[in-house]
């Protein structure tokens, strides 16, 4: 009985048990079935790096108020942020990274830095 490489369709020679036939097919065949999820994570990536850079450069003080047009002409993308933490007096707090905002009143953003970031 013969074995077919799962990603050239070569005949495989050598262990009952393997897959492809040589290191270079495992490796093409692993990238191809991976790359549309990889693709994904890198995108989104994108965007929370370029969300916490925007607040970093709009915010060098570790404080600032600001209109949420300012924000948008940066190319902020709202949609995306790495977690949310809600006080006890119910202010959220939306994080990219250690880089995050508070929503105010009247359209204005609060930036702020959180220093403590990992636990």
């Amino acid at each position: 009985m013969s074995r077919i490489c799962l990603e050239c369709r070569d005949t495989i020679h050598g262990r009952s048990d393997k897959k492809f036939c040589s290191d270079n097919c495992r490796s093409a065949y692993n990238n191809r079935i991976n790359s549309e999820g990889i693709n994904l994570r890198r995108r989104i990536n994108r965007i929370l790096c370029k969300n916490r850079n925007i607040i970093a450069r709009l915010n060098p003080e570790g404080k600032r108020t600001l209109h949420k047009t300012v924000l948008i002409e940066e190319g902020f993308n709202f949609n995306y942020f790495t977690n949310s933490y809600k006080t006890q007096k119910g202010t959220i707090y939306h994080f990219c990274y250690d880089q995050g905002y508070i929503i105010q009143e009247d359209g204005y953003y609060t930036l702020v830095e959180r220093k403590a970031y990992i636990n």
